[in-house]
């Protein structure tokens, strides 16, 4: 039993370190802009909620690599719609967050 234990308290912090969320080719052109004021000269094409494990059964995962997956798959997301800029519409709380996506391009 103590084995068992030692084992998963060894892979709970690992497991949370890893990024689980993989870029799509073409989502790598879209941006991510600042939160504020709508960006000039774009249209808004929606608004996109994500959401990732930010706890994995008693540890948090960082938090760095939590919002770097929520924008990797807002991003993922923005493509369909279709979009090109997205805008955090908040912080992220309890691993997920909204964004608005927006067509800047032509």
């Amino acid at each position: 039993m103590s084995r068992r234990l030692s084992v998963l308290l060894l892979l709970v912090p690992s497991l949370a370190a890893c990024t689980w969320v993989p870029i799509k080719p073409e989502a790598k052109q879209v941006r991510v802009v600042p939160a504020g004021a709508a960006p000039a000269g774009c249209v808004k094409q929606g608004e996109i909620e994500v959401a990732v494990k930010h706890s994995v059964a008693f540890y948090e995962r960082n938090q760095v690599k939590v919002r770097d997956e929520l924008e990797t798959l807002a991003r993922n997301e923005a493509v369909a719609l279709p979009a090109d800029t997205l805008q955090p519409l908040g912080e992220p709380s309890g691993g997920s967050q909204r964004f608005a996506a927006w067509r800047c391009g032509s």
